[in-house]
């Protein structure tokens, strides 16, 4: 490892503060259409086409689409006629909308919601509290219900967590073999693209999305077809209603929302209505124990801060967290992807 001397502070500082530059083209390139139109046109383009194609401006899109080639989300090849633009692997298999693994709706929410509220981060340290308010005008008390406050935005976020599930979902589904478990609530399931994955790695299993009533008749009419009998439908708030009998329950991305005596009573919940011998799964993005990072997760633990009333945690947090609310046998898988594993036992 190098002395203190070698490294370049400044340029450190520069990258730093071109992050926010670096997404923004990203983030405008894709509300723009621009990967997709280059899919769809299955040549090279050049930069008048694309202007003329998506209703921009010549010299803004040119502009665009050399800065999107310096992040190496565009090709760029010289010809007689000029330059034209061709889609890179990143951007054909991650950026346009028609790709399985697409995260161009996580983009969206990331660009219309979430960089909104951090415009008010400071405020956030300063108060101690989400910026829904700020941002939006919407009372900060009910994350969720300024996160669903329409259909529009209810929609942008459930297909933007969807996307996340399509890369990593099967990693932490895999992290322990849950075959045994057959019967499996996913709670706060959303769009139920975790619940597909986990139909599909097993295929003896049934899983019931639990979520709020309108994002359950939002999945059903958007996201999860009447063909899929593996998937299936309880609506209500678990945090007030019952939660009903199951072998495994999946809490993917909910604890990190909430503080811990919120989380220890979803988790007593959970623990009352769960079968002698089965178990909770958790899917959380987790924290080094001496909290140093990955950096990813805690800039996602800033977000909780500035999005809703939660945090990221340690793997011992969350343990010490099963623990009281009675979970034993509690065992840790760190994936190696955006999102961990812990499952507790009753």
């Amino acid at each position: 490892m190098g002395s203190t001397e070698d490294l370049d502070y400044p340029q450190i500082i520069v990258q730093y503060s071109n992050g926010f530059l670096i997404s923004k083209v990203m983030f405008t390139a894709c509300e723009l259409g621009v990967f997709d139109l280059l899919l769809e046109s299955g040549k090279p383009l050049s930069s008048d086409a694309i202007a003329a194609h998506l209703g921009a401006s010549t010299m803004g899109m040119e502009r665009l689409l050399d800065a999107c080639v310096g992040l190496k989300l565009l090709a760029l090849e010289m010809t007689q006629e000029g330059a034209l633009y061709r889609n890179t692997e990143i951007s054909k298999i991650y950026l346009t909308k028609s790709s399985p693994k697409s995260q161009y709706h996580i983009m969206m929410y990331y660009s219309n919601t979430v960089y909104v509220c951090w415009q008010y981060l400071a405020d956030a340290v300063r108060e101690g509290r989400n910026q829904y308010e700020r941002a939006f005008g919407i009372s900060s008390k009910d994350p969720f219900g300024a996160m669903y406050r329409s259909d529009e935005e209810m929609l942008k976020f459930m297909a933007g967590q969807n996307s996340v599930w399509s890369i990593c979902g099967r990693e932490v589904l895999a992290a322990f073999d849950l075959s045994r478990f057959v019967q499996i609530y996913d709670l706060g399931g959303g769009g139920g693209a975790l619940a597909r994955e986990c139909v599909s790695l097993y295929p003896n299993s049934t899983v019931t999305i639990y979520d709020l009533p309108k994002v359950v008749q939002m999945a059903k009419e958007r996201f999860v077809s009447p063909e899929e009998h593996q998937i299936a439908f309880h609506e209500g708030d678990f945090f007030i209603d019952s939660i009903p009998e199951a072998e495994l329950y999946i809490l993917s991305k909910i604890l990190h929302d909430w503080d811990d005596d919120k989380c220890k009573q979803l988790l007593a919940k959970v623990y009352k209505a769960c079968k002698p011998g089965g178990g909770v799964l958790l899917v959380e993005s987790l924290l080094n124990e001496d909290k140093s990072g990955p950096v990813e997760t805690q800039l996602y633990s800033m977000n909780m801060f500035v999005q809703t009333e939660g945090k990221e945690r340690t793997a011992a947090e969350y343990s010490k967290l099963l623990e009281a609310a009675g979970f034993g046998v509690i065992q840790v898988k760190r994936t190696g992807k955006l999102y961990d594993a812990v499952l507790g036992r009753k």
